[in-house]
């Protein structure tokens, strides 16, 4: 196939991958075509794009990650090219092959890398031979429980089950000691059938002091194999990154310069070609590094390369995929400044990071400078769904030093605003605020060592419980006006005084506040005490900025929480009356209800059985993960509301515990 400038790219996904990919491909004047499944619709990245394929419906396995709808939609726009982001078929040998079959270049490592690198058992037997570092560990082929335990004594504790088919943070145990190995092991082999279709596992050392550094590798059809630098990816929920930068900080020269040998080495290893990223574990104490595994795709925190190499990484994808050869050596390559990336997840990190799923109702970014970079799948007013990753967008900084882009990324956050959906947006600004982040004291299990510090505020202060309840008031009051006349007064308007009970509940507290709104002029009396409030009402009823005795106060308002941002922090209120209180009233205290809308994955009591509180009762799947609901209390499980398979929503009543008969 000739391979020209005038080609036709089609991006296999979703989000802000699918735009991203998209902006370069304009930029090099290739056409660009969409998919979209029904949740998608209206998304912008099918705005985005020359032309939109519709392929399935709204779950990925229907849609995304069907291979013969994305070929023939590939076929039907005359697409030259596919590009798959990262995540869905992005490593799928079948995939590149189907390209293949049908003539069309796949933007990603060749098929046969690709199934390399794809099982993490014959990865580190590959990179062992090649001469990379591995961790300790065992992956032969007896997985009987006995031969694994025997392993994991051997090797020493604490170990690391992993599956072999494994990604994403799923099919990995730590086990402590040899006493809870067979109940992990039998936990992580389960979730790797499910998931992956391979319960085969392997074990490994697990290294107390861990940093997960990676290296960025590409190389082309040429021979050619260069290394773009490193990124520190330690911070992480769920083994999953959150917070990204580079370069790593406070590495020695020299270990760095070991670690670029043996990842280029690694890519040779496997005749490389494209982009791709060879993660180490790295002991934070000693810096020794042992390799962990290959990702032969592009990453997802792969702008802070670009940010300190000032190389379009996708516009060396497309030109790799063409047959190119990479447009810079090893010697030309150069680094300046420091990239700091944080991932704004919809989810509440408060309560076990469970996703949160509605309309973005405000989305706002802050920028610290200009070199302030946001790489967004979303626009306001867009829904929030549970079929997909629950990643909002993320945003970049780019700074002279680490210090001045640690700050530079608190001002950004500081300055975002997102309503509609609870967000780890407070979250990220707590650890990018922490002495900890900021002396680059760096672990993958940087959020339990520093739970603490970085927990919301369990006393907040007087005034910002009085603004929670001005704000928990302000919808109810609102929606009991007349609009024009609300827009015609400005102010909030009342005909007299309207008393309401507002009850709020923070870490560590409850506080019930009495709101009274007393007249036209936003004069508002809480708890005895008056205070002058400013509010213009959005033509939408969302709520704006307000200001209450002359401080600015910035509320997200749901009918289970009261958030309000101030002085760059944010303080969180559950609503006890909420919501999920009147459910669970109708259906006694025994009722456990839905944290999320997702998909009943299996249940684990039946009808008549008697449970144990914080026994598991069944496990949701949402937004690409699974959530183990647990009994609240002792008893019989009464009724089973839904059954497995079963698609349910926020608040939904699943299964109701009674006393023993």
């Amino acid at each position: 196939m000739a391979h020209d400038m005038t080609q036709t790219v089609l991006i296999a996904n979703r989000g802000e991958i699918a735009r991203r990919v998209m902006r370069t491909a304009k930029d090099m004047g290739f056409r660009t075509v969409a998919v979209y499944s029904d949740a998608d619709r209206s998304a912008p990245h099918v705005r985005d794009a020359d032309k939109a394929v519709h392929i399935g419906p709204s779950p990925v396995a229907d849609s995304y990650l069907v291979i013969g709808n994305i070929i023939k939609a590939a076929k039907q726009t005359g697409a030259t090219m596919i590009h798959p982001g990262y995540g869905f078929l992005s490593e799928n040998t079948e995939f590149a092959q189907a390209c293949a079959d049908n003539e069309i270049i796949f933007v990603g490592a060749p098929a046969a890398a690709i199934n390399a690198m794809g099982l993490k058992d014959a990865a580190k037997d590959l990179m062992d031979k090649a001469g990379v570092p591995i961790v300790p560990g065992y992956n032969g082929e007896d997985q009987s429980a006995e031969r694994l335990k025997a392993a994991a004594d051997e090797i020493g504790y604490p170990v690391m089950i992993k599956a072999v088919a494994g990604g994403g943070g799923k099919g990995m145990r730590i086990v402590a000691d040899a006493t809870s190995f067979a109940d992990q092991l039998t936990a992580c082999t389960g979730e790797a059938n499910r998931a992956f279709g391979n319960e085969k596992v392997l074990i490994e050392k697990f290294i107390n002091a861990p940093r997960h550094v990676e290296v960025q590798v590409f190389s082309d059809t040429h021979g050619n194999h260069v290394h773009l630098f490193d990124r520190d990816c330690s911070i992480q929920r769920r083994h999953q990154k959150i917070i990204e930068e580079a370069p790593a900080p406070g590495i020695p020269d020299e270990v760095r310069a070991k670690m670029y040998d043996a990842a280029v080495q690694a890519a040779r290893a496997v005749d490389y070609v494209g982009a791709g990223t060879i993660e180490f574990i790295m002991d934070a104490e000693t810096f020794d590094f042992y390799f962990m595994e290959m990702n032969t795709r592009l990453q997802v925190e792969h702008p802070v390369t670009e940010e300190i190499t000032g190389i379009d990484l996708v516009e060396w994808q497309l030109r790799v995929a063409m047959g190119q050869a990479l447009p810079l050596g090893q010697n030309d390559i150069t680094k300046s400044g420091h990239a700091i990336e944080v991932r704004l997840y919809a989810e509440d990190p408060d309560n076990g990071f469970l996703p949160s799923t509605g309309q973005l109702t405000q989305l706002q970014f802050g920028h610290a400078n200009t070199r302030t970079r946001v790489e967004c799948g979303a626009e306001k007013g867009d829904y929030i769904s549970p079929f997909y990753d629950p990643m909002i967008a993320k945003i970049i900084v780019q700074s002279q030093s680490r210090a001045d882009a640690v700050r530079d990324t608190g001002y950004a956050l500081s300055s975002t605003h997102i309503e509609g959906v609870r967000t780890n947006r407070a979250q990220l600004n707590r650890i990018i605020a922490s002495d900890a982040f900021a002396n680059a004291d760096l672990r993958t299990s940087f959020l339990d060592d520093h739970r603490a510090v970085l927990a919301a505020t369990a006393d907040p202060p007087a005034n910002i419980s009085r603004a929670a309840a001005v704000a928990a008031i302000v919808p109810a009051l609102i929606a009991e006006e007349d609009e024009t006349s609300w827009q015609a007064c400005g102010p909030w308007r009342l005909n007299g005084p309207v008393p309401r009970r507002i009850v709020l509940q923070s870490p560590g507290q409850e506080e019930l506040v009495f709101a009274v709104f007393q007249d036209a002029y936003g004069s508002v009396v809480v708890d005895g005490q008056r205070h002058e409030v400013y509010y213009h009402p959005a033509y939408d009823h969302s709520l704006e900025p307000f200001v209450m005795d002359q401080e600015l106060y910035y509320p997200v308002v749901s009918n289970t929480h009261i958030e309000i941002r101030y002085d760059s922090q944010t303080y969180v209120f559950a609503r006890p009356d909420g919501l999920h209180g009147n459910n669970a009233a109708q259906a006694g205290q025994g009722a456990v209800t839905a944290p999320m809308p997702g998909n009943v994955l299996s249940i684990a009591v039946s009808k008549g059985e008697t449970v144990e509180a914080g026994q598991s009762l069944m496990v949701l799947e949402a937004m690409k993960m699974e959530h183990r609901i647990v009994a609240p209390k002792a008893g019989l499980v009464k009724v089973l509301h839904v059954s497995a398979g079963a698609q349910v929503k926020d608040g939904d009543i699943l299964i109701e515990i009674g006393e023993e008969e």
